[in-house]
């Protein structure tokens, strides 16, 4: 379990709405050198979710502790780990992680040549890179990676959806570097229903529900509205998380 956050107030009650959702499956969203158009989400299989999201105002995403588990080794100084696609066999509901990177100071203008730095828990709740109970993953490296912003302030990950432990919503890490400077730290919040759905299925079923509530988490207690992220997609074809990070440089 992290500790309680030493973390600033939120600047806002709500962020800029997310900007885009690629189908869960998608070609990355103008990272580093490959920029393409985002496309819409559609899904076979099962009902569609839709659900999460934020208003359209312009204000900086609420920061956050980096705990627990942030990468020890360097990661934004190594271009191995400027990957989109994180898992390094991973099992788990594909998921495609897309963000918007925006500057509160001058508009919500995108902001281009972001580093994005993300991290995440497996199926089973476990993070590479340390020892935690009976697991260690000192010396792995995966469900962690960076991207580069295209001019539109957007870049994307293939990941799979987290996973959870004690004490913890579900939730990605995130960090925004500018010039190398580390300028936000937040995380990404999922909506419960899709959380549930989930779950339920697959390698995360031995598992079961998470216990832990939005609500009642030590992070997103005093809300999540700068973080929630937008979730399209199903559990047989995949998910699609969006969220716009408003930064202020």
């Amino acid at each position: 379990m992290s500790t309680p956050p030493n973390r600033h107030r939120r600047n806002a009650l709500r962020t800029l709405g997310a900007a885009f959702v690629t189908a869960p499956l998608g070609a990355a969203l103008g990272c580093s050198s490959d920029p393409s158009t985002p496309t819409s989400s559609t899904s076979t299989g099962t009902t569609t979710t839709t659900t999460g999201g934020t208003s359209s105002q312009c204000v900086e995403s609420a920061t956050e502790t980096r705990g627990p588990y942030p990468d020890i080794t360097g990661m934004a100084n190594n271009q191995a780990f400027y990957r989109q696609d994180i898992r390094e066999g991973r099992t788990g509901t594909v998921l495609t992680v897309n963000f918007t990177v925006v500057n509160v100071r001058n508009a919500c203008a995108p902001v281009g040549n972001a580093s994005v730095e993300i991290w995440q828990c497996d199926a089973e709740g476990r993070y590479s890179e340390y020892a935690q109970g009976n697991f260690d993953g000192r010396g792995q490296t995966f469900l962690r990676g960076l991207q580069v912003t295209n001019a539109s302030g957007q870049c994307s990950f293939t990941t799979i959806y987290p996973g959870w432990y004690q004490g913890r919503a579900t939730h990605i890490h995130v960090d925004v570097l500018v010039n190398g400077q580390r300028v936000k730290s937040t995380q990404m919040a999922f909506p419960e229903d899709v959380s549930s759905q989930v779950y339920a299925q697959g390698v995360y079923a031995p598992k079961g529900q998470n216990t832990t509530t939005n609500a009642r988490d030590n992070v997103f207690s005093d809300g999540t509205s700068t973080e929630m992220a937008t979730v399209t997609g199903s559990t047989a074809a995949g998910y699609g998380a969006a969220l716009t990070v408003g930064i202020s440089i």
